[in-house]
């Protein structure tokens, strides 16, 4: 099923749920393009185009609207394809997420990164000291969402403890997500690493992860009390 760029955004349209756009563009302020077709349903119109011809049907995508920037990640992840295929598609793609909802739910669908690790690591590493906000933030959550484990937990926190760009709101958001999550796996490594003088986050990203670590169902009471008292006054 090959797609023109006109019927893939009829297509859209049709799908559209106008309380869902009303809704999803409250939670991405600063985004004024949303058509408003739901995650799940986007999923599967992604889907469909990713099984036949689907580098015909990407670069029929335009880039006017956020789900067809959603729409492209979607198909970036489904594609079946090899690592540096995909990867030099991928690096065509990054510059054009511009919120945190095409960054993260882009990276979810990034499947195949639980087999290409090491090259993906390589791949992202020259974001994490990008200057544009959603490049960073796409490194970060890539990070997050399959590197909290055993090889790579170590790496992970080094990477996140030396990132520089942390005067942007989602970049600060994204590392603050990803300790909070990391300390759910690894409990006791992070108490470690964040007890002063054991981690260089400056004091709002550091505030943000605890906070975000106590709003955790998974953390008993006591435990939350603690981790309040470690929380750092900002002047």
């Amino acid at each position: 099923m090959i797609k023109l760029r006109q019927e893939i955004l009829e297509d859209i349209r049709d799908l559209a749920d106008e309380k869902y756009r009303v809704f999803h563009s409250e939670l991405c302020p600063g985004t004024d393009n949303i058509i408003g077709v739901r995650v799940p349903v986007l999923r599967k119109y992604a889907k469909q185009l990713s099984d036949f011809c689907w580098e015909r049907n990407y670069r029929n995508i335009g880039n006017e609207y956020y789900e067809e920037k959603l729409l492209k990640g979607m198909i970036l992840g489904y594609a079946k394809t090899d690592i540096e295929n995909r990867l030099n598609y991928v690096r065509n793609f990054v510059p054009l997420i511009d919120n945190w909802a095409v960054c993260d739910i882009t990276c979810t669908g990034f499947r195949f990164v639980k087999k290409n690790q090491n090259t993906m690591l390589k791949f992202i590493t020259p974001y994490f000291d990008s200057n544009n906000e959603f490049e960073t933030r796409f490194a970060i959550v890539i990070l997050l969402d399959y590197y909290l484990n055993d090889m790579y937990i170590d790496e992970t926190l080094n990477i996140l403890d030396n990132i520089k760009s942390t005067n942007y709101y989602y970049v600060k958001m994204a590392i603050a997500w990803a300790i909070s999550i990391a300390y759910i796996k690894y409990p006791e490594k992070l108490r470690e690493y964040l007890k002063e003088g054991n981690n260089h986050l400056d004091d709002d990203t550091y505030n943000k992860a605890l906070q975000k670590i106590i709003e955790s169902t998974r953390i008993d009471k006591l435990e939350k009390n603690e981790l309040r008292k470690m929380k750092k006054h900002i002047k």
